[in-house]
């Protein structure tokens, strides 16, 4: 019998090639990097990378004043900026006791619903993106540019907008601020619909996604899931309705939630929640009060108590908690932040088991990371 050469394999014996995607490919979102295990085209195993980022928000913020630390929650997931700066100024009121005035309660959910809508916007158009579809990629970027055409109104800045402050806001709205919500509102309507029809619906769109890494309630729950991607396994929990902050228990909404808990539901409850967004921000429009946007603090910050707390509220990707401990001085002493896209992508490897290679720039869109608050 002739022995086979060194290097040779034979005919229908299995072999696993390692595929090294990342952390610069132009598929993945942000820095990260996945090894794959392939047999074929069929990924047997993963192992995901982070750390490319080397952000080290958390220990920044132990340098930087109180007031300082809002600039590194805008860059700490760079989609939603107001929805990060909310949940660290009411960590400090929380501990210092302050009570923030209704007007700006009002104006920090109208802009955090509107920043939700913007992230989903391109959540929505690198979804299509990543399973070939190019034209609602157009439809959404024009939506979300005129979100950000509006925040930069209000706060002078398009992205990091460091407009929220501890006890209120750094100023009131411009005058016309009503008006122009009004005409943005009806515009952004149109280009979400438009994009949904394109997109959610579509066959080759359906074909790729429907089916694909789905996961069950228990692990989702076992994974730390929140936010979209636990909603898509049909957990109906929002902080927004389960633990209301800032005045959202004075609103009507709806949420959205999937059946099987595979990619097609994770951006479809996404989508739906962008319709829920846009009603919030009609209600607290018609009941925005006038008055005050500052605590009576002025703009003077007192040093916080000694102590420590924990607040969480829902950002576009899930469930953001910040643990702030402060002794007495005018910095943090600690800060830690429960950050939802780290813990979403703890499933990853759960996910792309038994997935095909073409599969899993889809998935991992689908969890919707941001690898700033990642790689915090």
């Amino acid at each position: 019998m002739t022995d086979i050469p060194t290097g040779v394999v034979t005919r229908g014996e299995p072999v696993e090639m390692l595929l090294n995607m990342g952390p610069q490919h132009p598929s993945t979102h942000g820095v990260f990097r996945m090894v794959l295990w392939v047999d074929g085209e069929k990924v047997t195993d993963v192992e995901p990378h982070i750390g490319y980022l080397h952000r080290g928000s958390e220990k920044l913020c132990e340098g930087e004043q109180f007031h300082q630390v809002i600039t590194l929650f805008d860059r700490m997931d760079y989609l939603a900026n107001f929805n990060n700066e909310l949940v660290y100024c009411a960590a400090v009121e929380k501990l210092m006791g302050l009570t923030v005035p209704e007007r700006a309660e009002y104006v920090r959910v109208i802009l955090c619903e509107l920043n939700r809508i913007a992230s989903h916007l391109l959540f929505v158009a690198t979804m299509g993106l990543d399973a070939g579809a190019m034209t609602p990629s157009m439809i959404c970027f024009r939506g979300r540019e005129r979100v950000q055409s509006l925040f930069e109104a209000v706060s002078g800045a398009r992205m990091m907008h460091n407009y929220f402050r501890i006890g209120g806001l750094k100023e009131d709205l411009p005058d016309n601020f009503e008006e122009m919500v009004g005409e943005l509102m009806p515009l952004l309507q149109a280009d979400i619909e438009e994009a949904d029809k394109l997109l959610t619906f579509n066959e080759i769109f359906l074909a790729r996604l429907k089916g694909v890494a789905a996961i069950s309630v228990e692990d989702a729950l076992d994974f730390g899931l929140t936010g979209p991607c636990l909603r898509a396994c049909g957990v109906d929990y929002d902080l927004r309705k389960a633990d209301p902050y800032s005045v959202y228990d004075r609103f009507e909404f709806n949420v959205p939630t999937g059946l099987d808990g595979d990619c097609w539901d994770r951006h479809f409850v996404r989508v739906q929640e962008m319709y829920e967004s846009m009603k919030i921000v009609e209600q607290a429009l018609v009941q925005m009060p006038k008055g005050n946007v500052t605590s009576s603090l002025g703009r003077r910050l007192p040093r916080p108590p000694k102590g420590e707390v924990y607040v969480r509220a829902e950002n576009p990707r899930g469930e953001i908690g910040v643990y702030l401990v402060c002794d007495g001085t005018d910095k943090p002493y600690r800060l830690k932040v429960r950050p939802p896209s780290f813990c979403n992508l703890s499933a990853i490897k759960h996910l792309l088991k038994d997935t095909w290679i073409a599969d899993t720039v889809v998935v991992l869109g689908s969890l919707d990371i941001v690898l700033g608050e990642v790689d915090r």
